[in-house]
C-alpha cells in the first residue's frame, strides 16, 4: 500500500504538466485547476482516468476524495513556497482571524499555573453580561474538570468555543467565594481586532500597531486615527513588525490614506504580462501626517505592499530590519467540504517598480523555509553591513532614494536586534516564565486597583507608587529557583523593569494600549521613529 500511494504521487505530479500546457493564463489559476481537482467527471485526461481507475479497479477500497488529499499538496509542493492546499480544519483555523470574528464567550484567558485565569472580559461580551470577572478561574467546563488536568490551550478553546446561541456552564473559583459558583454564559460572536493598540506615546506622536490584515483593517485603522487626532496627534508611528499579510485590497486603501492624488500604490502582474495598478484617489485623511513605518523580518506580503508604496513615493520613513521578502499574490478557492487552495497567479511590485519576494527554487520549500535562519547567521539581524543587494536590483524614487528589490523591503534606516543587556539572569526568569508569571499573580492582587486605572496616566502613577515592584519580582524569582545574580541584575534590570509594567498593565481594562505605552523605553526600533519624527 505504501508503494501504491507512492506511485500514485508521482503519476499526478507528471501529469500536472500536461494539465498546465493545456489551459493558459490566469483562467487556468482561477477556473480550470479547481475544475481537475474537484469535479473528476471526465475520461479523456490521464488524472481523471488514474483516479477514476483505483477507485474502481483498485483491489482494496479506496475512496477518490483521500486520493486527492494526497495528490493536491504533492502536485503543489513543485510549485511556488506560497501556493498551498489547506484541508478543511487548518483552512477555518488560517482564515478566522482574517474574517474579524469567532463565535466564543469573550475572554482573554491565560493557563501559566495550569489553571485558566481569566485575564480580561471583552466588555460587550457574553461572558460580561452573564457576570463573568477578571480574576476568576475556570474550574470546570461543562461539568468536566480543566483545572490541573494539563490541558492544552487549544482544547480549552474548544470546550469555551462554540456557535453563537449555545450554552456553556462554567464553574468558576472566585476570591472571598466559598465553594464554585457556576455561570451559564450563551455564546456570540466575539470581534477580533487586527490593531493591536492606538496609543499617544507622546503629545504629539501618536502609535498604531496593526497585527494582520482583516477585512475589517481599513476601518478599525480610520477609527484608530481619528481618535489619535482627537488626541493631539502631530505625527504617527505605525508598527507593522511581525504582520504577516493578509488581505490586499486593505493595505491599498490603508496607503491611500496617507498618499496624494494619482499616486502609484501597487501593481501585479501576472504570467501574461497582464498588469493591474492601483493609484491612489486623493481622499485619504491623513495625508498631512508624519508618518514613520515599524518593519521586520516578520513583516510580509500586505504588510510590505504598504511599506512599499510609501517609500517608493518618498511618504514617511521606513524603520527598523529587512522585511521577509513575500512578492506573490494568491487567488484562494473555498471547496464544498471547507478545504481551499491558494495558488499564486501573479507578482506585485512597489511603484519603482521593485519585486521585493526573495529567490526561491521551485520544489525546494525547506530551503526557502530556513531563509531567516540563514540572515541570522549571516549577522543580518544585528549589522546593515551584513545585507547584501545586487546592483542590477537597484532603483530610485522620485526624490533620489536609493531602493532596492530581489528580497524584501530595506528599511532607511535599520534597527538592530538588540541583544546587549540579555544576561543569564534574565534568560532564566523570562525562559522559564517566572517573570510572566509573577505579573499574572500581581494583577491578580492588586485587581481593583488596576480596573480602577481608567488611563495610561492613572496606571502610571498606580506602578510608579509601587516602590518594592522590583524588589518582591526578585524575592519571587528567588523561591521559584532562580538566586539573585546582582551583576546581571543591574545590568539586565531596564528590560526586566519595563516588561514587568507592562505586563501588568496589559491585564487592565488598558491591556494593550497600556502594554505598548509601558514597553517603550526598551523598545529601540519605537524610540529610533520618535527621534525621528521629532527631528522637524
Amino acid at each position: 500500500m505504501k508503494h501504491l500511494y507512492r506511485t500514485i504521487v508521482l503519476v499526478l505530479i507528471l501529469a500536472i504538466g500536461w494539465l498546465v500546457g493545456l489551459y493558459s493564463g490566469k483562467q487556468l489559476a482561477n477556473n480550470q485547476l479547481r475544475i481537475y481537482l474537484n469535479n473528476y467527471t471526465s475520461h479523456n485526461d490521464k488524472l481523471t482516468r488514474v483516479l477514476s481507475m483505483i477507485e474502481n479497479d483498485y483491489v482494496d477500497s479506496i475512496s477518490r476524495d483521500s486520493l486527492a488529499e494526497l495528490a493536491i499538496p504533492a502536485i503543489l509542493h513543485k510549485l511556488d513556497p506560497h501556493s498551498v492546499y489547506l484541508p478543511a480544519k487548518q483552512f477555518e483555523e488560517a482564515d478566522e482571524p482574517l474574517q474579524g470574528e469567532f463565535d466564543g464567550i469573550g475572554v482573554v484567558f491565560n493557563m501559566a499555573t495550569d489553571t485558566v485565569i481569566v485575564l480580561n472580559v471583552i466588555p460587550t461580551g457574553p461572558s460580561r453580561k452573564a457576570g463573568v470577572q477578571g480574576g476568576d478561574r475556570i474550574i470546570k467546563v461543562n461539568d468536566t474538570l480543566i483545572a490541573g488536568q494539563k490541558m492544552s490551550q487549544i482544547a480549552v478553546m474548544k470546550r469555551l468555543r462554540g456557535p453563537r446561541g449555545t450554552n456553556v456552564k462554567l464553574s468558576i473559583e472566585r476570591k472571598g467565594i466559598e465553594g464554585l459558583v457556576d455561570i451559564v454564559v450563551t455564546r456570540d460572536a466575539i470581534p477580533l481586532h487586527s490593531v493591536e493598540a492606538t496609543v499617544m506615546l507622546t503629545e504629539s506622536v501618536g502609535f498604531i500597531k496593526l497585527s494582520q490584515f482583516s477585512r475589517r483593517s481599513y476601518a478599525e485603522i480610520k477609527k484608530a486615527l481619528l481618535s489619535l487626532r482627537a488626541q493631539g496627534m502631530k505625527s504617527l508611528i505605525f508598527d507593522l513588525r511581525g504582520n504577516s499579510g493578509g488581505f490586499l485590497d486593505q493595505a491599498i486603501m490603508i496607503a491611500n490614506e496617507f498618499l496624494p492624488s494619482g499616486a502609484l500604490i501597487v501593481y501585479t502582474e501576472d504570467r501574461n504580462g497582464h498588469k493591474i495598478r492601483q493609484y491612489s484617489d486623493g481622499r485619504g485623511g491623513s495625508t498631512d501626517l508624519k508618518i514613520a513605518v515599524l518593519i521586520d523580518e516578520g513583516s510580509a506580503s500586505s504588510s510590505e505592499i504598504l511599506a512599499g508604496a510609501l517609500q517608493d513615493n518618498d511618504r514617511g520613513t521606513i524603520i527598523g530590519r529587512r522585511s521577509f521578502g513575500k512578492g506573490l499574490v494568491q487567488s484562494q478557492t473555498a471547496f464544498a467540504d471547507g478545504s481551499a487552495l491558494r495558488l499564486t497567479i501573479a507578482r506585485y511590485y512597489t511603484p519603482t517598480g521593485r519585486s521585493i519576494q526573495k529567490p526561491y527554487t521551485a520544489g525546494e520549500g525547506e530551503n526557502y523555509a530556513h531563509d531567516l535562519i540563514d540572515r541570522f547567521k549571516r549577522n543580518e539581524f544585528f549589522s546593515a553591513d551584513s545585507i547584501h543587494f545586487a546592483d542590477s536590483l537597484r532603483y530610485t524614487t522620485p526624490k533620489g532614494k536609493v531602493v532596492y528589490g530581489g528580497g524584501g523591503i530595506m528599511p532607511d534606516i535599520f534597527v538592530p536586534l538588540d541583544t546587549i543587556n540579555v544576561t543569564r539572569y534574565f534568560s532564566e526568569v523570562s525562559g522559564r516564565n517566572i517573570l510572566y508569571r509573577y505579573t499574572i499573580e500581581y494583577a491578580d492582587n492588586h485587581r481593583k486597583a488596576l480596573e480602577g486605572a481608567k488611563s495610561i496616566a492613572d496606571l502610571k502613577t498606580l506602578l510608579d507608587g509601587d516602590k518594592t515592584l522590583f524588589s518582591d519580582f526578585v524575592r519571587y524569582a528567588e523561591k521559584q529557583g532562580v538566586k539573585p545574580n546582582w551583576k546581571d541584575i543591574k545590568r539586565s534590570r531596564a528590560i526586566m523593569e519595563a516588561q514587568l509594567r507592562a505586563y501588568i498593565s496589559r491585564n487592565s481594562d488598558l491591556e494593550d494600549n497600556a502594554f505598548y505605552y509601558f514597553i517603550r523605553p526598551i523598545d529601540k526600533t519605537v524610540q529610533q521613529a520618535v527621534d525621528e519624527l521629532n527631528k522637524h
